[in-house]
């Protein structure tokens, strides 16, 4: 069963914070690019930051992870996206932020989302993103892309995040989901509007195939992922 829909995810931060998104994209310039983050892995590191912050109940489940990523290392990618996309909704129970951080809006790393055994829509996505990109699938072929969704039959949008893949930067992206099981294309998914979507190269706006921004600079909540990544054994 697919984790049932959260009940106030549109909130004041996060309306805030995708209405900057129409002046941030008006204000700065096209085509700009950090240097990508790439998803290596230093497995002793992480094994020490999940026995610190979860002890062995997050060892287990990182273990696991480990044993997927080998697994499925130079497979197929449709077998290597469908089992990255099980893994994460299968272990990872749905949880509001407010309910697992004491806040808000809150971007927890893969070994977060693992050891806390829960996560939101953005959690997912980035420990899908981030289990590819290990895998050898391109970063720019992967996005996250925030979308408003709308949910059931009273259409009550929310804002929410999903992972998409790209085979090329016009393509009809591919989505992984956490509320809806199957890897469908986006037109199929009429669910959903696109607002942005970003990787550790670009940022883009709604459907746009030009990057325009900087998403380590613009993104501060992804900028904080990818430090505490850092510090925790990824890259």
């Amino acid at each position: 069963m697919p984790p049932r829909p959260p009940r106030h995810r549109f909130s004041p931060s996060r309306r805030r914070f995708i209405a900057g998104l129409g002046s941030l994209f008006l204000a700065v310039g096209l085509g700009l690019k950090p240097g990508p983050a790439e998803a290596r892995l230093n497995r002793a590191r992480l094994r020490e930051s999940m026995q610190r912050l979860y002890g062995q109940q997050g060892l287990r489940i990182l273990e696991d992870w480990f044993a997927l990523l080998d697994r499925l290392n130079g497979a197929p990618l449709d077998n290597q996206m469908r089992e990255v996309n099980d893994f994460f909704n299968r272990r990872v129970r749905w949880v509001d932020d407010i309910d697992n951080w004491g806040r808000e809006d809150h971007w927890a790393t893969p070994l977060e989302t693992m050891g806390q055994g829960q996560g939101d829509c953005e959690d997912y996505s980035i420990a899908k993103y981030v289990s590819l990109k290990e895998l050898g699938v391109p970063g720019e072929r992967l996005r996250m892309i925030y979308v408003r969704a709308r949910i059931g039959r009273s259409q009550i949008v929310q804002a929410h995040m999903v992972l998409g893949y790209y085979e090329r930067p016009s393509a009809v992206p591919l989505v992984l989901d956490n509320l809806v099981p199957s890897i469908t294309p986006a037109t199929q998914r009429t669910d959903l509007d696109p607002v942005f979507s970003f990787n550790s190269e670009g940022l883009w706006a709604g459907g746009s195939t030009q990057s325009r921004a900087d998403p380590v600079a613009r993104l501060s909540r992804w900028r904080s992922v990818i430090e505490r990544m850092q510090q925790q054994g990824f890259i």
